[in-house]
């Protein structure tokens, strides 16, 4: 029995065919179009290799996709990188090109990497996990009592939208003060920036990795300057550490789970990152001398997360 799973990137999609442990044993990958179209086609081509490949006993397609998705685990009722997937029942275009041969089953990424955690990364024998992702944005899912918690209308877990900052800075969203504009990769790179303008004296480092020019300043430049001991590159990691714990402070008041898996391309530099957010999720937990707190640790699945996530969920 194997799956064919799926993941949508901003850049690339790629393919896996995963055996029932959820293994990886075939891959495909290609650059992620903009029409929608193309898209459903690119899926539909990898399920006919795969079959053509002798992989005649895929029971669905696992599908992740990085935008909101209904409760119905089919359509997408919004994304900011598809423009044509607004209540866009992506399962019914992929299915009608393979025959409705296989389910089609449509997670949102960051679920998918999160549940992959969860089953094969670092979640493994948590009751009540939360992951997040901290990458462009900050993405999140949560696991209940050992089920992935989706909300009434597939909305739950969109941990980087919440409303942290009074009339703060403008998201994406539409709205201010979201998480993900003090929490992500993105942030990491304002803070740098902001930095290195109030203190170009101490602003050596980062400026030649950026050639001089600050606004070519990128976040792994800012991550190298900080495992080299740099002050400005450490206290940016402060700063979204700082955010991070407080994140994940108001998560807890409300879930109180008992571990926080942190992934995305951002958690590479370990306790740079995560011991400023240990130190403020402590500082900012409600009751926390007198209450059990969270762990808090990397992810530990890898790239491939939210593959095996959505091979995994597909079949559940």
């Amino acid at each position: 029995m194997t799956t064919l799973a799926v993941d949508i990137g901003g850049t690339k999609i790629a393919a896996a065919v995963c055996d029932e442990n959820d293994n990886i044993i075939q891959r495909w990958r290609v650059p992620t179009p903009m029409d929608a179209d193309a898209i459903n086609q690119h899926i539909a081509e990898a399920y006919r290799e795969a079959v053509a490949a002798g992989h005649t006993d895929i029971q669905a397609i696992g599908i992740s996709a990085a935008g909101n998705v209904s409760a119905d685990r089919k359509t997408l009722t919004f994304s900011a990188n598809i423009p044509a997937w607004i209540d866009y029942n992506l399962s019914e275009h992929v299915g009608a090109l393979i025959d409705h041969a296989v389910p089609v089953i449509v997670e949102n990424d960051a679920n998918c990497a999160g549940w992959g955690e969860y089953v094969h990364g670092a979640g493994q024998g948590s009751r009540n996990m939360v992951a997040l992702t901290v990458g462009t944005g900050l993405g999140g899912a949560i696991v209940i009592n050992g089920e992935l918690y989706r909300g009434s209308f597939g909305m739950a877990a969109e941990i980087g939208h919440l409303p942290m900052v009074p009339d703060g800075d403008h998201c994406g969203c539409g709205l201010r003060g979201c998480a993900e504009r003090y929490t992500s990769g993105t942030s990491l790179e304002n803070f740098a920036k902001s930095a290195v303008r109030r203190r170009p004296q101490d602003a050596k480092r980062l400026l030649e990795l950026c050639g001089g020019d600050v606004t070519k300043l990128e976040g792994p430049m800012v991550s190298q300057a900080a495992q080299e001991g740099d002050e400005l590159g450490l206290y940016a990691f402060g700063k979204i550490g700082e955010w991070l714990g407080r994140t994940m402070a108001a998560v807890s008041a409300v879930l109180d789970p008992d571990l926080f898996v942190i992934g995305g391309g951002v958690v590479a530099v370990g306790d740079i990152l995560l011991e400023p957010a240990r130190y403020n999720y402590a500082r900012f937990l409600e009751g926390s001398a007198y209450r059990g707190h969270a762990k808090i640790v990397a992810a530990t699945a890898g790239q491939d997360a939210g593959l095996i996530g959505a091979a995994n969920l597909a079949l559940r």
